[in-house]
């Protein structure tokens, strides 16, 4: 999925971005989204961000939705009350 639309991206999701220094080469950083930096919701070359560990520049693609990192809650058979 591409990051070109702010409803798609939350706090803690993996995404690739591109660095403000790596635009001419497209060189992608992967990392977890610690804020979202645009205001508006799209922006024909991604959204801007700010992962975990500082940096700042703009998804390229998601690779994790925030449902995809809830842990188990352990709704497995070994939960259940007998």
């Amino acid at each position: 999925m591409n990051g070109q639309h702010r409803k798609d991206i939350k706090p803690g999701i993996t995404v690739d971005i591109v660095l403000k220094a790596d635009q001419k080469t497209g060189k992608l950083t992967r990392g977890i989204v610690a804020a979202i930096l645009t205001n508006s919701s799209f922006h024909p070359h991604g959204i801007k961000v700010r992962l975990r560990d500082g940096k700042v520049g703009r998804v390229q693609e998601i690779l994790t939705s925030s449902g995809d990192q809830e842990s188990d809650k352990g709704d497995g058979p070994n939960t259940e009350k007998r």
